[in-house]
């Protein structure tokens, strides 16, 4: 486990990083599709979405949502991905939301610098961000 200090210009500069945001894009998408069929099911993003568990905690806490309640959140993330209407997300719809996602995840944070705890191998975006912002940082030096 290690410690990763970002901000929101190491989150923008791996979006604006096309080859690699591509890369990481494509896969997060083929480790989400379960049944490699080249689209996400509806199932399957909720699953990715129920793992990262940010709808189940409130900093940090477990809350008690109804199972009905969560269906429509989960619902409503999906047709947020679902771009075309088409009851399934490909690959485009997801770079093009997990963009804006992690755009808006850089506003957040602006250039106020926050910690994150992360084992090695985390696949997240934050990490691989991370990653980006130390490798480039090594080759200056």
């Amino acid at each position: 486990m290690g410690v990763v200090i970002i901000d929101g210009s190491t989150v923008r500069d791996f979006v604006n990083d096309e080859t690699q945001f591509d890369k990481s894009v494509k896969e997060q998408f083929t480790a989400l599709d379960a049944n490699k069929d080249g689209v996400l099911s509806r199932p399957e993003l909720r699953k990715a979405i129920q793992s990262m568990r940010l709808i189940e905690t409130h900093f940090g806490i477990d809350v008690q949502t109804p199972p009905e309640q969560l269906t429509q959140l989960y619902d409503s993330v999906f047709d947020g991905f679902d771009l075309d209407k088409s009851g399934t997300v490909d690959l485009d719809e997801f770079r093009s939301e997990m963009k804006k996602i992690l755009l808006a995840i850089a506003d957040g944070l602006g250039s106020a610098p926050i910690q994150m705890a992360l084992e090695d191998d985390d696949p997240s975006f934050l990490k691989q961000a991370a990653d980006l912002e130390a490798s480039r940082i090594s080759k200056q030096s």
